[in-house]
Parts: C-alpha cells; structure tokens; sequence
C-alpha cells in the first residue's frame, strides 16, 4: 500500500512533439491539462525535451521554448544512406497477447515503417492457444509478419526463438506495449553502416502518453522526466588499457566526433539500452549464445535479460551504438498497483541478473567489489533526488515532493535481496524445459525448436 499524503496526485501531462525550425506554438492550460512535455524535433531527429506548467505566464512558457530552440542549433544531420547498402532486419516482438489493443498499435506502425529489407517475427509466447485464436487474423494484414511459437516461459526463450528464426542481418528487438516512428529502422540500419565496427545499437524511448499518476511517477523514476534524457548519438566500448581481473569493467562513451565525453562501469549500461529498442547484429548475439533462459519476464527472475545481454557483449570488448533518432513510443503502465509490481520485479531482475554474470563468468567478482561503493552512495544520492519536488524545466531540488509514492523507490530496492535466489530458482525451473544434456540458463541453443 502506498503511503497516504493529503496532496492530490499529479494530473495528465500533454505530450507535444514540435519542429524547432518552424514557428514555435502558442501552449495553454485547458480543462484537462496543465502540463506539458514538449519534444522537440529538427530534421526528423529529436533533440531536446522540456516540461513546462501551462498555467504559468504564457511569456514563459515561450521563453522555455525559445530556450529548447536555442539548445538544440547544432543538431548533425549525416548524408543518407542508399537503400542498396541498408543491412537487412528481422524485427522481433515476443507477446504474451495480453495487451491487445497495445499490439494492434504497433502493428500498424509496421505497416508505415519505411525500410527496403525488412521481416517482422511476432513471438507467441502463450501457455496455451486459445480456440478460436484471434491472432492469426490480427497479423494477416501484414504480408511481411510471421508468428513464431515459443512455448518454453519467459521473454527471454522468446526472444531466442525470435533470433533462431530470424533471417536478417540485424535483429532488432521490441516490445508489444510501444509504438515505432516511421524511421525507427531506417535510422538503426544506416548507423550500423555508418560505423561497421558497431555489434549493437539501440535508440531513444519516448512515453506514449502521461495521462495517469503512475505513469508520470514512471516516466520521473525511469524514463528521464526529472532527469537528462540523452538525445545526442554516442558510442560506447571498454576503456582501452584495462588488463587483469578488471579488463573491460569501465566503459567509455564517445560522442560523433571521437572526444570521450564520460565513463561509467558496465554495469551501469542500462542507461545506454533497453529491451523495448535494441538491436544487434544477428552473428554477435548468436557469439553470445542469446539471452539467458533464466532471466527475464515470465521465470522467477522477473527480469534483467536484456542487461545481462548488453554487459556481456560489452563485457567481450563488444561496441555499440546509441541512436537517439531511432525512436520507441512506450506506453507505461496506467494503474500504480501495476507499476509497483514492475518495481518489485526489476529489483529482482537487476540482482537476479548480476547473479548470472557471476555464474558465467567470475571475473565479474572482483569487478563488482570494485564498483559497489561508489554506486551505492550513487544510488542514495539519486533517491533522494526523486524524492524532491521540481519546477518543470528547473534543475535544483526544492522540497520533498509530497505527491511521490516513496514505496517505488522501497519496493524496488527490497526486491534486491530476492534476486539470487530467483535466479537459483528459475535456473532450476528452466531445467525442467531444457533438453536432455542443456545448461539449464543456455541461450540460443536450448531455444532452437520450442
């Protein structure tokens, strides 16, 4: 149960996408919104976000505009690439068909997707098929889409069956709860082109709507409405020098004009990628082995497979690519009940999935003695940053922010605990799946044929 407060929830935040080239739009307060996140856009690339309070002096609500505007001059703008040398995709989607009307959406963004080369495999992940079963009529509109059946639990055994099928140069991964820009992949497909030594590259999220409580609190928590979002194209790869136990632990970004602009540990790489926008090149995923059985959605690990599977790569002195250009519209969840159960779940997943690195590989012991200090008092330092109350496009806390449900922050961070021992369990369950003589977290392998 969340914590009572006399302070009524945040309201709807209306989501505005504007060209910054052209005239900037008069904003207002209506009857349902009093806040809005504006994004802004230039050359088909967002640039730059601010969230403004529509009920302030419309003098203002200008002036922060003009400020995006002024902030985002220098946006690059790469000559295109011919479709003759675009790589070809297979776009994977594991569902459970529980979201419909979700699906429905993404599939007829599919169908406005602009890209010469390209198959979409929908992953049917369902305990049982229902009769009549409604989906293969939902996807017979698209002549370019066939259905996968995984019947082994979990996202992760999905998405294996996705990239076992896959014909593609490229497998790019998505969820069932987004919607894809009209030049998501063309924008994936020309980075990997531009930069052949990437092995993945992944791109922007972007909420699909704010209009309940839980998801401003999501989009304030994980998706960078309270902090920076990035939206300038970066590339990511170990530090070079790093020898012994250590190698590869700290990573390097570097921005389009080759100048180290931060570093960070590899564990710290989920701000660079997530599971509802990521691709790889088809031959470094199957190095891998895929994604871990054990991990993810639908085991009792609750999560974590897409991480493991981008630390590991980076991990191997594998590089990738961030594309802010490449973008996901996400549809968080609407009821905190849902939100809060997506919190627990990630603490799990998050130990649960350091819990699987070190299984694979014990390197990732001294490594993680080495990184755990600093991000704990990081982690204490962030809490309470989210626990504050923030003008819209401010950048210094004020006070404690009386609306924001603490138990987010709590149920998350009591989950941690639970992870190892999931993954212990789910590595067990997953053997009750496996084929006779398969790690019971084998990837790629133990997926063929389910």
């Amino acid at each position: 149960m969340t914590t009572a407060t006399s302070s009524p929830a945040p309201g709807p935040t209306r989501i505005v996408q504007i060209d910054l080239d052209d005239p900037l739009p008069t904003l207002s307060a209506d009857e349902r919104y009093r806040a809005a996140m504006v994004i802004g856009w230039r050359h088909g690339v967002p640039c730059g976000s601010v969230t403004v309070d529509l009920g302030q002096d419309p003098a203002v609500v200008r002036a922060q505009l003009e400020a995006l505007r002024a902030d985002t001059q220098s946006v690059e703008t790469p000559e295109a690439v011919p479709d003759a040398a675009l790589p070809s995709i297979s776009v994977v989607v594991p569902t459970m068909f529980e979201r419909p009307d979700d699906l429905v959406v993404l599939l007829k963004a599919f169908t406005a997707l602009e890209y010469p080369r390209v198959e979409f495999l929908l992953v049917d992940n369902r305990r049982s098929i229902p009769h009549p079963d409604p989906l293969p009529a939902l996807v017979a509109t698209e002549p370019r889409l066939r259905i996968v059946r995984a019947e082994r639990p979990g996202i992760s055994s999905a998405r294996n069956a996705g990239l076992a099928a896959a014909t593609g140069d490229v497998v790019a991964f998505t969820d069932d709860d987004v919607r894809v820009e009209p030049d998501w992949l063309r924008a994936i497909g020309s980075r990997y082109v531009r930069e052949p030594e990437l092995d993945a590259v992944t791109g922007l999220v972007l909420p699909a709507e704010l209009e309940r409580p839980a998801q401003i609190y999501f989009e304030r928590y994980y998706g960078g409405f309270y902090s920076e979002r990035i939206f300038a194209p970066l590339s990511v790869q170990a530090r070079p020098g790093q020898s012994g136990l250590l190698r590869n632990s700290v990573m390097t970004v570097w921005n389009t004009a080759g100048e180290s602009v931060r570093e960070f540990s590899v564990y710290g790489a989920g701000a660079f990628a997530t599971g509802a926008n990521m691709t790889y090149r088809r031959s470094a995923l199957e190095r891998l082995g895929g994604f871990d059985l054990a991990l993810g959605t639908g085991t009792p690990a609750r999560g974590g497979e897409d991480l493991a599977t981008v630390i590991s790569l980076l991990w191997n002195g594998g590089r990738i690519g961030y594309e802010p250009s490449s973008v996901v519209h996400h549809r968080h969840r609407r009821e905190l009940d849902e939100l809060l159960s997506q919190m627990h779940g990630n603490g799990i997943g998050f130990t649960a999935m350091l819990t699987s690195l070190l299984i694979h590989d014990r390197r990732h012991v001294a490594a993680l003695a080495a990184g755990v200090p600093s991000a704990f008092f990081r982690m204490r330092r962030q809490n309470a940053e989210k626990l504050r109350a923030q003008e819209p496009a401010a950048h210094e806390p004020a006070a404690l922010d009386p609306h924001f449900p603490r138990e987010l922050m709590t149920r998350e961070m009591r989950a941690y605990p639970r992870g190892p021992l999931a993954y212990l369990r789910s590595r067990r369950k997953m053997k009750e799946w496996a084929p006779a003589g398969a790690e019971p977290s084998a990837g790629l392998e133990a997926a063929v044929g389910v």
